[in-house]
């Protein structure tokens, strides 16, 4: 009785083993996937897709839910381990009040942050970009910068445009404080004619992107990460000064 009680259990746990096996190659498309150190001080967030507010998308749309990020946040704020937060962006941009509360919530961090623009950082993810104490971007990365637009019935009433105008102001608010580009030059962008072929705004790339003063640095992982331990040490010894 008990060999068979042992065999089931084998056979139980080489199921298990499997499924396991079975999800991470559905998922991440490899048997083997790296493990992160236990005393690991950096935490690592992508956003991609699209970003997702109040409205669930279709499901063939690839998502970052914000109610999914915000939790987040407020754990790396709590937990003493984490000292430092990159941000990796791939997003053609998406809610606009669902944007901006995650660049507010990230620009509010007590601890130091990195943002990366890796593909694409559009609409959007123009705030999100910016919202980190130092952002990068890759040479063949793009940011479009263009007005707020609004999907499904709008009711073309002076009210609805004074709305509009509003929340966009908001958008162009935050860049400006949070970046080095100026608000006529942001606006320039914004609102430029011909870039977008049948639209209006301006898709910026890698080196332009710095250029505008809207990013920091052009570079990739490697520069992202020696800056981020960069400000975590210099966070260390301001502490540090501040307790002598």
């Amino acid at each position: 009785m008990q060999m068979n009680e042992n065999s089931t259990e084998k056979q139980e746990g080489n199921k298990e083993e499997k499924s396991s096996l079975m999800e991470k190659i559905q998922q991440l498309g490899q048997t083997n996937v790296p493990q992160l150190s236990q005393d690991s001080k950096i935490h690592c967030l992508t956003i991609v897709g699209q970003i997702e507010g109040h409205v669930q998308l279709p499901p063939h749309n690839k998502t970052t839910k914000y109610e999914h990020l915000i939790p987040q946040l407020v754990a790396i704020e709590q937990n003493p381990n984490i000292e430092g937060l990159m941000v990796i962006l791939n997003t053609v941009g998406g809610d606009v009040e669902a944007g901006l509360a995650i660049s507010e919530m990230i620009a509010s961090l007590s601890k130091p942050t990195v943002s990366i623009v890796l593909g694409g950082g559009h609409s959007i993810g123009v705030p999100i970009a910016v919202s980190c104490d130092h952002s990068f971007i890759a040479e063949t990365a793009t940011m479009t910068i263009h007005p707020i637009r609004l999907t499904g019935l709008v009711i073309g009433v002076p009210q609805t445009f004074e709305y509009l105008d509003k929340m966009q102001e908001r958008v162009i608010n935050f860049v400006k404080k949070h970046s080095n580009i100026s608000e006529e030059t942001f606006k320039e962008l914004m609102f430029a004619k011909g870039n977008l072929t049948r639209d209006i705004g301006t898709n910026v790339v890698g080196s332009d992107a710095v250029e505008s003063g809207l990013i920091n640095d052009v570079g990739g992982l490697g520069q992202a990460m020696k800056k981020l331990n960069e400000l975590i040490d210099l966070r260390k010894q301001e502490n540090e000064g501040m307790l002598q």
